[in-house]
Formats: C-alpha cells, structure tokens, sequence
C-alpha cells in the first residue's frame, strides 16, 4: 500500500472539474464535450517526501472515460511548466499548482515504484475509495534504465498499445454505470 493520502474538508476554486473543463479540450487524446464532463472515480498515490499531492481522476464526456493524473504542489515546477493544468485556491493549503502527472517527476517516481513493488493506491485519511489499483510488480531486468512507461489516457480498451509484452502494468478497477470495469492504466516497458 502506497500510505495515507492526507483528505482536508476544503472548499477548491475552480473545482477540479472547472479546471479540467478549461484543460482538456486542448488534449489531442480528448475528444469529449467540456460542459459535460462527470467524475467517475479516483486514487492517490503519497509523496515520500509528503510535499506533492499525486491524485488521479478518471472523467466521463460523452460516453468516453478518460484518465487524468494531476499533481498538486505548493510552489510552480519550472521544469513542467508545459504540464501546468491551472492554479486553484484551497481552502486550507493555500494556491496549488496543479500538474498533468505525467511531466511531474514525483508522479513518474512513485508510479514506477507502484508497477516494479506490486502495491496498491493510498489509503485516504477519510476513508471514501472509489476505485483500486494494482501494480503487476515486475522481474529486474539489466536494462532498467531503458524502462518507459505509457500511461493510457483514453480507457475505452481499445487505447491499450499493443506490440511487445510489457514489463509490467497498473491496472484499475471501478464501478460505473455499466457495472465493474477492470483497465490497464500504464504499461511499462
């Protein structure tokens, strides 16, 4: 298990729908309706160093889900400034930068970690889990350096890049509408 994900009971502006409304139409990978957007789940991972939030949100737009990792942070993070989604106030923390995860390096780290261990999401400090995750765990290989990682951003199963096995997956399974849903989430190879 990845830790306690600490939840405060704040108020957020823009929500993070409002942000994401603003961000996601100008993702190639979006191809759905900003007005229309419904959260459908999420999980944490925890910063080791307890400074970054590291939340991923899975969103609905006609008929498609999509997942969306977002880091929040105290202070900007020059080297991912092409990754900035949005600032918002929170109510208890203060301003938060908030990150697409895949250009935040402490996103990158701890989701590596996740796949190579075999561990799970975060418990939440208020307890409210909406969907849980697996990292497959992975057999060292003398080329770990040469590892990528591709995180599926469009969960329709058919977004799933093919070609050689990976070294090894997260996977995701959550309840909607249409009953449970079980999707690889990244692929490692």
């Amino acid at each position: 298990m990845s830790g306690t994900a600490e939840i405060h009971d704040a108020t957020l502006t823009p929500t993070k729908l409002e942000l994401l409304a603003g961000w996601l139409p100008k993702q190639e990978w979006f191809f759905g309706d900003p007005d229309d957007l419904m959260r459908v789940a999420a999980y944490r991972f925890v910063d080791p160093d307890g400074e970054v939030g590291i939340e991923t949100i899975l969103v609905r737009s006609k008929g498609v889900t999509y997942q969306v990792p977002l880091t929040y942070r105290p202070e900007a993070l020059a080297e991912a400034s092409d990754s900035l989604v949005g600032t918002m106030d929170h109510s208890v923390l203060g301003t938060r930068y908030v990150y697409d995860a895949v250009g935040d390096p402490v996103y990158l780290v701890e989701l590596m970690r996740v796949i190579h261990e075999g561990d799970t999401e975060a418990d939440l400090s208020r307890g409210e889990k909406s969907m849980t995750v697996l990292g497959s765990g992975i057999v060292p290989v003398s080329n770990a350096a040469g590892e990528s990682m591709r995180v599926v951003r469009v969960l329709d199963g058919a977004h799933v890049p093919g070609g050689r096995p990976p070294l090894g997956v997260l996977t995701g399974t959550w309840t909607d509408e249409n009953g449970e849903q079980e999707q690889t989430l990244v692929i490692l190879r």
